[in-house]
């Protein structure tokens, strides 16, 4: 089974854009990569956030960590079952770092790779002062999916990957929230009928400090946020939104909550957070979206 999110990849015409934005904003630490990308650590781990050279911003994989080989091969086998094709992929393996990877494409369109066994980097030096990063069994962080159909990516995501839901939120659009290990959500969805794309990705830091000295710098750069500072009512991150060089957005927080599967139930909120993340005068949409083309069609 999925254990934790491993690591993901991106592909941006404005890559080279992330060697001063990734070690001096986020304060992860910048890596050589093989291929050339910008390759980032956030902690002990091989570099889990790695940006490529392309003419348009996407994503180009998502890494599921699935514990061992037996759980690697537990999901491969329940995604076959779900009539996808999976391929092991030795040569994206040594790139990653990892060792094992076998690579689907889902039915919208986004590559994943399952894995297990991503390699030690050394000790984790940040770019800038700060206290680390939230990983270890947690994983990366979280990633938000934008599908055009919600039912439909619940029921690939729960069934298929075997995520767990930890609750929603229904505010005019409906979002769920996903996890499969303590963190409180490792996946979110969401629908924008037609379209398929991230909204965002979170990286959870040590100390709320460190948010507010992050905050300070993409002040200090006029880097655009999306959303101010706030805390959110499900799982109470103290957070702000920051719009990278590729155009979707950093969640930025520290503070989030764990769930024990044995006592946990499962909440509707109906507003997105307790207080604060307020968007600016001028709303930022998100950039990282694409039409939705059936492989059928």
């Amino acid at each position: 089974m999925i254990t934790s999110f491993a690591y993901v990849g991106f592909v941006s015409p404005n890559a080279a854009d992330w060697r001063t934005f990734g070690p001096e904003v986020l304060g992860a630490q910048l890596v050589d990569h093989p291929e050339g990308a910008v390759a980032l650590r956030v902690d002990d781990r091989a570099a889990r956030l790695m940006v490529h050279e392309g003419e348009v911003d996407d994503v180009a994989y998502v890494g599921w960590d699935c514990g061992d080989a037996v759980g690697l091969a537990d999901i491969v086998q329940r995604v076959r079952a779900a009539g996808i094709t999976v391929v092991d992929d030795s040569a994206a393996a040594a790139v990653r770092q990892v060792e094992a990877l076998a690579a689907f494409t889902d039915p919208w369109g986004f590559r994943h790779e399952l894995t297990h066994g991503l390699a030690e980097g050394g000790p984790f030096q940040p770019g800038r002062p700060m206290n680390g990063f939230l990983t270890g069994g947690q994983g990366l962080g979280h990633l938000v999916f934008l599908l055009p159909d919600l039912d439909d990516g619940m029921r690939f995501y729960t069934e298929t990957l075997g995520f767990l839901l930890s609750d929603h939120i229904e505010m005019g659009i409906s979002l769920r929230f996903l996890h499969c290990n303590p963190r409180h959500h490792t996946l979110a969805l969401s629908a924008v009928p037609g379209i398929v794309g991230i909204h965002h990705l979170m990286l959870e830091v040590n100390d709320v400090d460190d948010v507010g000295r992050a905050l300070d710098i993409v002040n200090e750069r006029s880097i655009p946020v999306a959303m101010g500072l706030g805390r959110h009512t499900n799982d109470h991150m103290t957070s702000f939104y920051v719009r990278t060089p590729s155009g979707f957005e950093i969640e930025y927080g520290a503070g989030g909550r764990v769930i024990d599967d044995a006592t946990w139930e499962v909440e509707v909120y109906d507003a997105m957070s307790i207080w604060g993340h307020k968007p600016p005068a001028e709303p930022l949409m998100p950039g990282m979206l694409r039409p939705f083309a059936p492989a059928d069609q």
